[in-house]
């Protein structure tokens, strides 16, 4: 029989993006409680601008560590950034590739440590530290902070690499038949990173050699849960060759009632949190709608404005939280809010500029619906709040996650699509009345279903307990 090793050393590297760093080290600390049978040592890779960010996890766990290494230079992205929050979304590629130029300051550390990490475990836009791990001897781990089924689109974008017949015909239809249930997407709506690569570019082959590298790793970690995405991970598991896919969700924080945890773990807010809950107190049980649209996308300003009339026309209360616009977005008509609405809406509406503490606000008991971009994070902290998502994909994996809500699970109801979409009012107001009524529809009822199975599969002798509680004992077994 297999023992466990009575120490390790693990190295965790996340994406420098706060949809994936926050989950990331969120599993980061699960880990740490999950491995207490061995004497365990976790090292946490960041760029100097981003270690803020380790702040509550360093504190909480004394054997983790910060590893600091400077962030390498690219033509594209303002030596002042490092963190996907700071940028345009069109700068995805260029971090993922700079990024890249760590593999030599990071062999130089593994060759000089006395105790090296005998793990890697980094982020699927990280996959060159496959290479790396080979090189060390460590095992490797892909994390997935999107789920089973975006993964799985994503994985099969990068194996097949479909392309338009004539590169005009944006409605022209990907279709993904070797996955579950053979979902198809017009080419707008397929992933904004893999229709800007051209083939033969350094840039495009550096992300399918990354890809490519993440479906040749030891094993597979996805925030997500059985109950909500099994025939995906099975999927994976052929795609991967092995049973190595550990679905580990949903990774919230553990005290998401904890106001320093809550409000302080991706920025400040223009709303005290004391201030928002008092706000929510005084409202009934599931009457009011949050709006937000994550932490990258900033709306024109036509967008605002049908977004701000939807929510007027409609008479419903609500939370909205957007993100501050730069001089630039301001500059090219984007973030402005309409003049006036916040006075004409003071009775019945919450405006948040900055970061929003979204676990608090979702698992109030006066939230009733959510108006979404569908980010990953987004859709599971809505499940376990049991709130009727409302979709409104940009970009990224959020189209295929509206599928998976709207259409498999059907959670969620469609009010808008597209980045440059600017809703109708009349349209918006109506999806927003209908979602805080009385009479919940079935989205009501099948969400609150899988609440019950999200936080059933985090109990102990749940699903996502018992992946990770396997993973550990694979990972650090001496035969493994």
């Amino acid at each position: 029989m297999a023992t466990l090793r009575r120490s390790s050393h693990i190295l965790v590297f996340p994406f420098p993006a706060q949809g994936h760093i926050i989950p990331l080290l969120d599993f980061t600390h699960r880990l740490a409680l999950a491995a207490t049978a061995i004497d365990l040592t976790i090292t946490v890779l960041v760029t100097p601008k981003n270690l803020p960010f380790l702040t509550q996890l360093l504190a909480a766990h004394p054997r983790i560590q910060p590893l600091v290494l400077p962030f390498p230079p690219h033509p594209s992205i303002p030596s002042a950034f490092e963190n996907l929050k700071d940028l345009p979304q069109r700068c995805l590629p260029a971090l993922m590739h700079t990024l890249g130029q760590l593999y030599h300051p990071l062999l130089s550390w593994f060759q000089s440590h006395p105790s090296p990490p005998s793990a890697i475990v980094s982020d699927m836009f990280l996959g060159w530290t496959q290479r790396l791990a080979s090189r060390v001897g460590a095992k490797h781990i892909v994390f997935s902070p999107s789920g089973g089924m975006a993964l799985s689109v994503l994985y099969s974008l990068w194996m097949e690499l479909p392309r338009l017949d004539d590169p005009r015909d944006q409605t022209a239809v990907v279709s993904f038949d070797k996955l579950p249930n053979c979902p198809k997407y017009p080419w707008w709506q397929i992933s904004g990173s893999y229709r800007a690569c051209v083939e033969g570019d350094p840039a495009m082959e550096f992300i399918k050699d990354i890809f490519h590298a993440n479906i040749q790793s030891w094993g597979l970690v996805v925030n997500s849960f059985n109950q909500l995405e099994r025939p995906y991970f099975d999927h994976l598991k052929r795609v991967m060759g092995c049973d190595r896919v550990w679905a580990v969700g949903p990774l919230l924080p553990l005290h998401d009632h904890d106001d320093v945890t809550v409000a302080d773990r991706g920025g400040s807010s223009s709303v005290p949190l004391d201030h928002l809950l008092t706000w929510l107190d005084a409202c009934e049980d599931g009457e009011v709608v949050y709006v937000c649209f994550g932490s990258q996308v900033v709306l024109t300003n036509d967008q605002m404005a049908g977004v701000a009339s939807g929510l007027e026309k409609s008479g419903v209360r609500f939370i909205w939280s957007i993100k501050e616009p730069s001089a630039g977005h301001v500059e090219e008509n984007y973030g402005m809010m309409p003049n006036g609405f916040e006075d004409r809406v003071a009775n019945n509406g919450l405006v948040i500029r900055g970061w929003a503490p979204q676990v608090a606000i979702l698992s109030h008991r006066a939230v009733g619906a959510f108006l979404t971009h569908c980010g990953w994070n987004s859709v599971l902290e809505a499940v376990v709040a049991g709130v009727t998502m409302l979709t409104w994909p940009f970009g990224a994996d959020q189209f295929v996650d509206q599928t998976l809500l709207v259409e498999e699970l059907k959670v969620g109801k469609r009010a808008c699509e597209g980045p440059q979409t600017v809703p109708n009012p009349e349209e918006l107001a109506r999806v927003l009345a209908e979602s805080v009524r009385r009479e919940k529809g079935v989205e009501r009822k099948g969400v609150m279903e899988l609440r019950k199975a999200a936080l059933e599969a985090v109990r102990e002798g749940g699903s996502s307990v018992q992946d990770m509680e396997e993973m550990v004992k694979q990972l650090f077994s001496m035969q493994a």
